[in-house]
């Protein structure tokens, strides 16, 4: 009898490994619950389009990813039911005592690492936020839109190697005074508010506000303590962009962003500066509002920015400083055009020293009211030997503006700038030297959400396509 045998390619096919046949999307709120709790550590679980309302916090596990079918096409939010008391808010911000972290749509697992959140609104009108967590390192947050939250969009404590991009934060936030609206005072959320982040980044993200009443401020980018982190090409268009307001930051790079409202830095005499040398970089973004940076911050360096302000909108200095305690440096700021600075380039309150100003372009157009105090601000007790303002063109179109405020300022090391129209230009030596005076190359860079602006000296606007 003749054996029969098997063709070749059916021995190939029989030899393959058994796959089981990938999961479809879960399609109610209930199978999503079910996912996310009985789903192993690493599981993928992909969300069909819908509205899938919650009425308590889904919490991814390590390696969970959580994908949506798109922005607006899977919506997760709450269902009428759920409401958590506001009495908490604001929240305590440096610890979770006293805080609720389940009014949240998502609280991740503590120390959860590799958690992929993607695809998806989150809306949460009557929750304190969309994302809350704790400790979790390599978080991974992208193409979400974070809509309508009380407080906050993203909050978190210890993160570690995040990645949150492509994102939009539409009204992800408020202004609370003891659990009630902050009408009249209170404490502001911000759109995403860590603290300890490290070694994290954050771009081509737009964060918009609608609601204009005082109880739904939110910032954009609020951080208590930040280490080698990158924010990046994001449009933010709310009162206060960027605030790292603490202690012991390192290696913070601000760049390529687009900015409507201020970037605050300060801190108490300065700040340490690490062994880098470097607290914050702040440097090729577009700065639209006159009260720009908030000051004063140790190991900072601004450089290659558009200040770019409306003369009849002159409510503050570009950098502002409203300290007492002395500050020794260092700061650089450098090859900026400065269009209209407002009320000046630089005002600080605080002694603040080893300060150099260089290769700018300032043009200060008279402003609404007019302002005719000088352009640089300094505390009579500074020591002006370490404080350099030089190269620069500085031009007073209209009203004539004097360099300096306080007659001490003359102490500085005032060389080598072009100067139009500056009324106390008799007042100092300003030593011509073969150097060129103002920006050292010409200014040109893409800014903003996936680089949606452009800036071509002193021109700003949507990028060419």
């Amino acid at each position: 009898m003749t054996p029969v045998r098997c063709p070749a390619l059916l021995i190939a096919l029989l030899a393959l490994p058994t796959t089981a046949a990938a999961a479809e999307p879960v399609a109610t709120a209930a199978a999503l619950v079910a996912a996310v709790r009985d789903g192993a550590e690493g599981a993928t679980i992909e969300v069909a389009a819908g509205t899938f309302e919650l009425d308590a916090p889904l919490e991814p596990k390590t390696g969970m990813t959580l994908k949506g079918a798109g922005i607006d096409k899977t919506i997760i939010t709450h269902a009428a039911g759920w409401k958590p008391p506001t009495k908490t808010l604001p929240d305590p911000e440096m610890t979770t005592k006293g805080m609720d972290t389940n009014a949240y749509l998502i609280r991740l697992k503590d120390k959860a690492a590799g958690v992929t959140i993607s695809d998806l609104t989150l809306r949460g009108p009557q929750l304190h936020g969309a994302i809350f967590g704790w400790e979790n390192k390599d978080l991974h947050l992208h193409h979400l839109r974070i809509k309508e939250t009380q407080w906050t969009g993203v909050r978190t404590f210890g993160m570690k190697g995040a990645k949150i991009h492509d994102c939009e934060f539409v009204d992800a936030g408020g202004r609370w005074e003891r659990g009630a609206p902050g009408v009249k005072g209170g404490i502001t959320g911000g759109a995403i508010f860590a603290i300890w982040m490290a070694d994290s980044e954050i771009h081509d993200n737009t964060f918009t506000r609608t609601r204009q009443a005082k109880e739904h401020e939110f910032y954009g980018v609020k951080v208590r303590q930040g280490k080698r982190c990158r924010v990046h090409h994001n449009t933010i268009e709310v009162n206060f962009s960027i605030e790292f307001p603490f202690e012991n930051d390192e290696d913070v790079e601000i760049d390529h962003n687009v900015c409507t409202g201020t970037v605050s830095i300060p801190k108490h005499a300065g700040g340490p500066v690490p062994k880098s040398g470097r607290t914050f970089h702040l440097h090729h973004n577009w700065f639209k509002d006159s009260y720009a940076i908030e000051f004063v911050r140790n190991g900072v360096e601004i450089d290659h920015n558009l200040f770019d302000f409306d003369p009849a909108k002159d409510h503050g200095n570009l950098v502002s400083g409203f300290g007492s305690a002395a500050a020794k440096g260092p700061a650089s700021f450098h090859n900026n055009l400065v269009s209209n600075p407002g009320r000046g380039v630089i005002w600080v309150n605080e002694v603040f020293d080893n300060l150099v100003v260089r290769n700018n372009h300032v043009v200060a157009r008279t402003t609404a009211t007019p302002r005719k105090e000088g352009l640089f601000g300094f505390n009579p007790k500074c020591d002006f030997k370490t404080i350099t303002i030089r190269d620069n063109v500085i031009e007073c179109v209209g009203t004539p503006r004097p360099l300096l405020r306080a007659k001490e300022s003359y102490g500085a090391v005032v060389e080598n700038n072009a100067l139009t129209n500056v009324a106390d230009a008799d007042k100092f030596e300003n030593k011509k030297t073969d150097k060129p005076a103002g920006l050292e190359a010409p200014l040109k860079f893409e800014c903003g959400a996936r680089g949606e602006f452009t800036v071509d000296g002193w021109k700003a606007g949507p990028t060419a396509k």
